[in-house]
């Protein structure tokens, strides 16, 4: 008897619970293009702070920050070193990858991005970091930027938030095209 009552509060909870909801970043293409002293770049896995590297998305209220319901589709880091690297092949034309490299050879340079904030605060998201471009030729050309990228939000629901995640990407990979390649 105990276990048909425990069997059947089971079916009821899971019968009750809403299913996952999912949210991609938009697929921005870089329009602009910026000529590249590096003829092949590797991107090494972007790092982010525990909260930016979640499933959940994130966003604060009152300077908290709280966890939505709703995950990203696949995992940020993934998600977001994949974007900057297609957008740092856009916008300079040349060889990018995401390490491991997977060409033959080795790549010119390479690209680590270290994200200190990926925070949704009020009206706008904001990404800052640091990167950095190591000239794997040894030829005294490696660079290191702080970055600090604010994108308006239309508002703080999941596709907002997902679509200003997808601009700042767009906007730090220019940044890093124009000043350290």
């Amino acid at each position: 008897m105990r276990f048909a009552l425990v069997l059947l509060t089971t079916c009821v909870l899971l019968g009750c619970s809403t299913p996952d909801q999912f949210i991609a970043s938009p697929k921005i293409v870089a329009q602009d293009r910026t000529a590249s002293g590096f003829a092949s770049i590797e991107v090494t896995e972007i790092s982010l702070p525990a909260y930016a590297a979640r499933e959940e998305i994130a966003a604060t209220q009152d300077g908290v920050l709280v966890l939505s319901d709703t995950l990203w589709a696949d995992d940020p880091t993934r998600s977001m070193t994949l974007s900057l690297a297609r957008h740092l092949s856009e916008l300079t034309g040349a060889r990018v990858a995401s390490e491991p490299w997977p060409f033959e050879g080795f790549a010119q340079a390479r690209v680590e991005v270290r994200v200190e904030d990926l925070i949704v605060d009020g009206p706008a998201l904001r990404l800052s970091g640091q990167y950095f471009v190591v000239d794997l030729d040894g030829l005294g050309r490696d660079h290191a930027h702080q970055f600090d990228l604010s994108t308006p939000l239309a508002d703080t629901s999941a596709p907002a938030v997902a679509r200003a995640r997808a601009q700042a990407l767009l906007a730090l990979a220019t940044e890093i095209a124009k000043d350290g390649l």
